[in-house]
């Protein structure tokens, strides 16, 4: 199985990119956007100036449990810079959303409670409301957050969106709310 086929077996449809979009990511923006993959982990996320996006984190089922996501939080936190990810809100009937939640609380990421975020599928063309969290070791605002969220929508998730999906992604100002 490829590493595209892992993250799609894994990550429910609603929230997966296309192959074409991450090859394009990967190719045209392989300075910033990152695949960091081995038997038994897959970590794409792109890398700013001053924070860091994780777009997936997969864990073979088979090795969970023995550090390695642990491992890979520490490499990036390493880099000192923010680092920012979305999850979905626990579903009662997928357990992993909670598995996913609280090794992520372990790792010490808080929620950013004043951030609203409707993820647009452009895959499966659906609408779905997404939790933002984020990791600091200084004293990174909420605000500050919002403003790399907003970079990450327009850089990331709607890159080639129109040539790929053939529709017009929502400007970023729909999509990601700040509530003071």
């Amino acid at each position: 199985m490829d590493w595209y086929e892992k993250l799609n077996t894994y990550f429910p449809v609603s929230e997966m990119k296309s192959k074409v979009q991450l090859d394009a990511l990967l190719l045209e923006k392989g300075e910033h956007y990152i695949k960091d993959e081995g038997k038994y982990h897959i970590v794409m996320y792109a890398e700013f100036d001053t924070f860091i996006f994780i777009d997936f984190l997969w864990v073979s089922e088979k090795a969970r449990g023995k550090g390695i996501g642990h491992q890979l939080m520490e490499k990036l936190k390493a880099k000192n810079k923010t680092i920012i990810l979305e999850v979905e809100p626990i579903n009662e009937e997928e357990p992993d959303t909670e598995k996913r939640l609280r090794f992520y609380k372990r790792e010490g990421f808080q929620y950013a409670k004043a951030i609203t975020y409707q993820f647009h599928s452009f895959v499966s063309n659906e609408e779905i409301m997404m939790e933002i969290l984020y990791w600091t070791n200084d004293t990174t605002s909420e605000m500050t957050v919002y403003e790399n969220m907003k970079e990450v929508y327009n850089q990331i998730h709607i890159y080639k969106v129109e040539n790929i999906y053939g529709v017009t992604p929502k400007p970023v100002s729909e999509v990601l709310h700040f509530q003071k």
